[in-house]
């Protein structure tokens, strides 16, 4: 296949990559494609895939108009690269297709996440586990990669045994369509008419939902699992516990984790703090302030704060923690998985 070279800041050469965009109509793949201009990516080419309903739109890329393609069997021949923001099924279609091409398949759905060959990769923690990839690299769910970013340095201070782990997770964790009701039910409520749900099981606005994906026989949601075993994948931590509970809360953008960690070992609050003033990828919000999704919104940083001992256990910390799931919790950090394969030369 060929690669043409462009040259970096330095002036030396570097490889191009012809990049696809699957499901670039929605709110994931319009992140994808802003964080490729943002953070400028390596580009031979760039191609929007997305359902026949979307195609000939036109989405600005570097001041230039790029029209959306109909996705089919062939639309990744050309491709080195397929950024995938689609659901299971379309992934799981797809996937074959994409490895025939002999293209790299970033996908951000959970179809393949914890299939024993698929690295599942948050490139500040496990990067190198890229190295291993037969055509698939995952991306982890919204939820996994705030709370893992938050907690990976202190899990370098001691072991996390087990988690209590309360998400608040904002309406856009459920693509445009959950931002579309969210508003349109703030809307109806303004004006007092009747409120309608379709994307969400109960009124959102007004209201909190203990309840984001469906119940499993241990009584916890498919949503609610990801954390411990993606968790789990992620970290290298085969037995790492978790008890999450996932509630869907009337904000937009950004999700929020309340987090109690116990460790193998007894550290400090003033550990915790250290260890998070210069841990890739966070930010420390300390006393008097926290972390808020107002603040963490449209930027690629987790914050965290709200950082005290637990009080049932000396080996347990709580801390809170928010960030840009739209951005981070998805779209950049495939973009960064990109461009770890590029550093790695995979």
């Amino acid at each position: 296949m060929l690669i043409l070279l462009m040259r970096n800041h330095k002036g030396e050469f570097m490889k191009t990559y012809t990049v696809a965009v699957l499901g670039a109509s929605g709110a994931v793949g319009k992140a994808m494609i802003q964080a490729l201009e943002e953070r400028n990516f390596p580009l031979k080419r760039l191609v929007l895939l997305a359902s026949e309903r979307s195609v000939g739109k036109r989405i600005l890329f570097k001041g230039k108009e790029v029209f959306i393609q109909k996705t089919d069997e062939h639309s990744f021949d050309d491709c080195d690269i397929v950024l995938g923001a689609v659901g299971n099924d379309l992934s799981k279609k797809y996937a074959p297709f994409i490895k025939k091409a002999h293209a790299l398949f970033i996908d951000n759905s959970s179809a393949f996440r914890l299939e024993d060959d698929v690295p599942l990769v948050i490139p500040e923690i496990n990067g190198t586990d890229i190295l291993h990839h037969q055509g698939i690299i995952a991306n982890p769910n919204c939820s996994t990669i705030i709370g893992c970013i938050a907690i990976y340095a202190l899990h370098q201070l001691s072991s996390i045994q087990s988690m209590i782990v309360s998400t608040y997770q904002a309406v856009s964790g459920a693509g445009i369509k959950g931002m579309y009701e969210y508003e349109k039910q703030l809307e109806d409520l303004t004006q007092n008419k009747e409120i309608n749900t379709d994307v969400f099981p109960y009124q959102i606005v007004s209201n909190v939902i203990p309840q984001i994906g469906e119940f499993n026989e241990n009584g916890y949601t498919g949503e609610e699992m990801k954390i411990q075993n993606e968790g789990r994948k992620i970290l290298h931590a085969p037995q790492l516990k978790v008890n999450c509970t996932c509630v869907r809360v009337p904000v937009l953008r950004s999700h929020s984790l309340s987090m109690t960690l116990y460790f193998e070992k007894e550290i400090t609050v003033g550990e915790v703090r250290e260890a998070l003033r210069s841990a890739q990828g966070c930010r420390l919000i300390d006393e008097p302030f926290y972390p808020m999704p107002l603040d963490c919104s449209n930027q690629d940083l987790i914050y965290v704060g709200r950082i005290r001992r637990d009080l049932t256990s000396s080996k347990g910390i709580t801390l809170w923690c928010c960030g840009d799931q739209i951005r981070k919790g998805a779209a950049v950090n495939a973009i960064q998985i990109c461009e770890k394969y590029i550093e790695l030369e995979v």
